[in-house]
């Protein structure tokens, strides 16, 4: 089954009493990113934030992968269980619930899906909004297992840079890639991991949605190889790598992994190698 749902999809989920619907919205805005709805939410939504509190407290990176326990904490205290259908949206489209997905792939929960379009289209369909987020009724029982491939750190990327069986993606923009324009944080530098290749993640959007997955087969044909072994992903810091992640996954490749530091990381860490 495909990870997207519709907004139909989703309303005729609300009679489960197992649903989880989870905000992954963040505030930060990504390049290309439609304007974000603020204000509105989808009903009985919980708020799952993980650039300020799903994340590594004690990283200097931001939104990073938090430990195994410290997920396991705060998934139950959303009410989260092992059975539990979750399904993630955001509010500008399908640009911050990727890593929300992926972040519960990695913990090993297989029930879980990304809203196509997100609240934006949901709001399209017509359907009910409300202005305040759900409280949760219990003590959920979640206890995933994090799998240490789907995100990966600098150290295993250096190690794969020379390694012709793995292929580096690059979700920035290709004007970045190509150290055209400055990087736009502070004390990083311009660049790229060597060896890597560009698919920019705005190429895959049709506004706030994915495009078709035939349309996303023959954009990645030209970036991505079937014949890799694995395929690691990596952005400004570990979100729109998860939206080109996302796309692969839909166009069917396999082996696939977030660096998670992402260019923030590896651009300020002056011993790792840049092209």
């Amino acid at each position: 089954m495909s990870p997207l749902i519709t907004p139909e999809q989703l309303r005729q989920l609300m009679v489960n009493d197992d649903l989880i619907i989870l905000d992954a919205s963040i505030d930060f805005q990504i390049p290309g990113e439609v304007e974000k709805d603020t204000t509105n939410l989808i009903p009985n939504s919980l708020r799952f934030d993980y650039d300020k509190t799903f994340c590594d407290p004690d990283s200097s990176l931001p939104h990073m992968m938090p430990s195994e326990q410290r997920f396991n904490d705060l998934a139950r205290a959303l009410g989260i269980n092992n059975n539990s259908t979750i399904v993630v949206y955001d509010n500008s489209g399908t640009f911050a619930s990727p890593r929300a997905w992926w972040m519960l792939k990695a913990m090993g929960h297989q029930d879980v899906y990304v809203l196509d379009g997100g609240l934006i289209e949901w709001k399209k369909y017509g359907f009910d909004t409300v202005q305040h987020y759900n409280q949760p009724r219990k003590l959920g029982n979640f206890a995933g297992v994090l799998d240490p491939r789907y995100f990966v750190d600098a150290a295993f990327v250096l190690n794969e840079i020379n390694n012709a069986d793995s292929l580096t993606v690059d979700a920035r923009s290709r004007q970045r890639f190509n150290k055209e324009v400055p990087e736009p944080r502070a004390g990083v530098r311009s660049g790229r991991i060597p060896n890597s290749v560009c698919q920019p993640f705005a190429e895959l959007m049709d506004g706030h949605k994915l495009k078709p997955v035939q349309e996303l087969l023959e954009i990645l044909a030209s970036s991505l190889s079937e014949e890799k072994s694995s395929t690691i992903f990596s952005c400004g810091s570990g979100v729109t790598a998860a939206i080109v992640l996302l796309a692969a996954h839909l166009a069917g490749y396999q082996n696939l992994s977030v660096y998670d530091g992402s260019w923030t990381e590896w651009g300020q860490r002056e011993e790792l190698p840049i092209e």
